[in-house]
């Protein structure tokens, strides 16, 4: 369930990433009018990404029946899908908020309100799964209402946290927002990077479903060796989201110089991360496994399959920091032709045949 939410939303996320660009090169060029007609153009845009991915939820039973699904697993994947509609206006809201104020260099505010609402997701995890404080039990189900209730605070938390920095950007409501050429040239700049990541998040999720045709241990160990992955993962794409925006800021400057040394150092540190997590997951793939599962059948997927996910998430990390640098200058275009190289011409079919 959570895999075809994000499926059917990383495109959105994608879309809204062309703030990077287009923010951070109007405040290195000191534009203050054009940062805050790119934010509220990305407003816009959030609300049309919120509709459609909610329209793609709705059929999710028919996705996963079709994708020959464990029986027992679909009516709680389903349910656990249409549970995360209420939350995806929230979602493409903060992505807005929290791309907005990274262009600006004031990311302190996200993590505030990020962790906030870590807390009480948590929290709400702790009610709607189990059952306690006299609310049904809801289960798998529960979590994905609690994630959705958690988007609404992390949203309204961002807005209340960041308002001083926010509020030039959103208010006064700047004529001309919504005339559709303006738009429709953000669209241009920010459907590449929604297709990208839409190609690499739908390789994922595609091979997700065929664990799910192999067993339900094996979709388990899969999905946990991914998520050890992704976790990782999380720390050059928040190099790359720099990378972006300091060059976006140097560019605007007319500095190419500084822009070339940003790139290289961001490059640098993100290939020594992730060099450090490849060695933690070659080195304790069991370890890591049992901090998920005690299913012995579970946790021999896991050390088969991370040791796999150490060695490739070290390009996979190159790539994603090489893909803010691009953003930053506003090549859009050439990570989303590598994708479609990398994850469909060539990984998939290799998959499949593996």
């Amino acid at each position: 369930g959570n895999l075809f939410f994000f499926a059917t939303g990383i495109f959105g996320v994608g879309v809204l990433l062309s703030l990077d660009p287009v923010v951070a090169q109007a405040v290195g060029a000191g534009d203050k009018e054009g940062v805050a007609r790119g934010v509220q153009r990305g407003l816009i845009l959030s609300l049309f990404l919120a509709a459609l991915t909610s329209l793609a939820l709705l059929p999710a039973g028919v996705v996963f029946r079709a994708a020959g699904q464990p029986t027992e697993v679909i009516p709680i994947a389903v349910g656990y899908a249409l549970a995360s509609i209420p939350g995806t206006l929230p979602f493409f809201l903060f992505v807005v908020f929290r791309q907005s104020l990274q262009a600006t260099g004031r990311v302190a505010p996200i993590l505030w309100a990020t962790l906030a609402a870590n807390v009480v997701n948590f929290a709400l995890n702790w009610v709607l799964i189990w059952g306690n404080l006299g609310v049904p039990r809801l289960g798998a189900v529960g979590s994905s209402w609690a994630t959705s209730i958690s988007r609404w605070f992390l949203a309204a938390a961002v807005l209340v946290v960041a308002w001083p920095l926010l509020r030039p950007m959103l208010r006064p409501w700047r004529s001309g927002v919504s005339r559709l050429r303006p738009l429709a040239r953000m669209l241009l700049l920010g459907v590449p990077i929604g297709l990208q990541l839409q190609l690499e998040w739908g390789a994922f999720a595609v091979t997700g479903l065929l664990m799910g045709l192999l067993g339900t241990e094996e979709m388990a160990g899969h999905l946990i060796a991914l998520n050890l992955a992704s976790f990782a993962f999380m720390v050059p794409l928040g190099i790359g989201a720099a990378a972006s925006v300091r060059i976006g800021q140097e560019v605007g400057r007319g500095e190419p110089g500084s822009a070339r040394r940003a790139a290289g150092g961001a490059l640098a540190i993100g290939l020594a991360f992730m060099l450090c997590t490849a060695l933690l997951f070659l080195a304790f793939p069991t370890a890591l496994g049992r901090t998920f599962s005690d299913d012995l059948a579970v946790v021999g997927v896991v050390t088969l399959l991370l040791p796999i996910a150490g060695v490739f998430q070290v390009f996979d990390g190159l790539q994603a920091v090489a893909g803010g640098v691009l953003r930053g200058i506003g090549d859009t275009r050439a990570p989303m032709w590598a994708n479609i190289l990398g994850f469909w011409v060539l990984g998939l079919p290799l998959s499949l045949l593996l």
